[in-house]
């Protein structure tokens, strides 16, 4: 096997890694910044009815 080849090779398999690494982070800081919207947009919301949701009718 040619040295130059194996060295090209790798290369590009860190070039490949290094972009798929920023990619991931991208990523991962684009869903925190949406959680941290979503609590956000959670604490506006007014406290629902305390009656809603005490009783469930089933018919079958």
């Amino acid at each position: 096997m040619d040295i130059a080849a194996l060295s090209m090779g790798m290369s590009q398999a860190s070039v490949a890694q290094t972009a798929s690494l920023q990619v991931m982070s991208m990523a991962k800081d684009m869903a925190q910044q949406q959680g941290e919207q979503m609590v956000e947009m959670l604490k506006s919301v007014p406290a629902p009815h305390p009656n809603l949701g005490g009783s469930l009718d089933i018919s079958v």
